[in-house]
């Protein structure tokens, strides 16, 4: 769906995005991920045809942003940080406006209206006006707009972004419903909201991708393997000994619990899973055991690793 090979960007006197590539297969939802000024929005808007760039290429559905413009504004859907929407139009009003501008026809921009107010929870509300509407709703308004033309790609710039918690389920769930029929580009900093939502990351830093993987390779890549955490009931130097057995554990750590048990972290070798390991010999010991599960890094861990400077790791 998106093909982006050493895209450029440079404004009078700094470069905002330098030199990325990536790809975005049908159906995925992809999180762009970075601080503010990481150019995120940047190459959102480079792909949305709103501005050019500097260098590179990029192709949306097999089509070239920059000599197919038109082309790929039919096949995309985009809702920017900054939700332009008019205050003095009314919810149901605006969205019909907004279908015919993208080409729908009269009786299919009202088919489309009713549904994408159905399926972004506006319908109870389709005949206020925009500016007396919450925030939340808002945000839904332009989800809608976003949706009406029923494009392949979905851009999305901070679609959580001043919302209150519920307001932010209610958006996640109507993003993860469009994976599939729709692709989906979301640009964030709020890390856990990507990690429930997207099925693939793309971390950008000072206008770089830093790394483009899956969450759960993320942390394999940041860990070398997940690490285990178990509380086992046995003697201290028992204990020990019989984990210094184990071929696939590389280091682990013991510490004291409570009840008589023992607290014990272990990181595995050549990214082995260890629980059928450590309960095949906690059984074989006739050892009690009440936990046994895998460490699993934050998100923000993994970009607070990714992203820091080399100087900052040797410290």
């Amino acid at each position: 769906m998106i093909e982006a090979i050493n895209l450029t960007k440079r404004y009078a006197g700094r470069t905002a995005v330098q030199s990325i590539s990536f790809s975005v297969a049908r159906g995925e939802i992809v999180g762009l991920l970075g601080p503010n000024g990481a150019g995120k929005s940047t190459t959102m808007r480079i792909l949305s045809c709103f501005m050019p760039a500097t260098s590179g290429t990029a192709r949306v559905a097999g089509c070239d942003v920059f000599r197919q413009a038109d082309d790929v504004r039919r096949r995309i859907g985009y809702m920017p940080e900054n939700n332009p929407l008019p205050g003095e139009m009314r919810v149901r009003e605006y969205l019909k406006f907004r279908a015919r501008l993208k080409g729908l026809g009269w009786r299919r921009s009202r088919e489309r209206v009713a549904t994408v107010m159905e399926q972004c929870g506006l319908t109870q509300v389709n005949r206020r006006i925009i500016g007396q509407l919450s925030k939340g709703y808002r945000q839904r308004v332009g989800l809608a707009d976003a949706l009406v033309h029923e494009p392949e790609l979905i851009i999305l710039d901070e679609p959580t972004i001043g919302l209150d918690p519920h307001q932010i389920r209610a958006v996640r769930q109507l993003i993860r419903s469009l994976a599939g029929k729709h692709t989906v580009l979301i640009s964030t900093h709020i890390l856990p909201e990507a990690e429930m939502m997207c099925s693939r990351m793309l971390i950008m830093y000072d206008g770089r991708i830093l790394a483009s993987d899956t969450p759960e390779n993320l942390q394999r890549t940041v860990t070398g393997g997940r690490q285990i955490v178990a509380e086992i009931a046995a003697p201290l130097l028992s204990l020990r000994e019989a984990l210094l057995q184990l071929p696939e554990v590389e280091s682990f750590d013991i510490m004291d619990g409570d009840d008589g048990f023992l607290r014990c972290t272990l990181t595995p070798r050549n990214g082995t899973d260890l629980r059928a390991v450590v309960y095949e010999a906690a059984r074989q010991n006739g050892w009690l055991m009440r936990e046994l599960t895998r460490n699993r890094h934050s998100l923000e861990d993994i970009y607070v690793q990714i992203t820091q400077p080399p100087d900052e790791e040797e410290e």
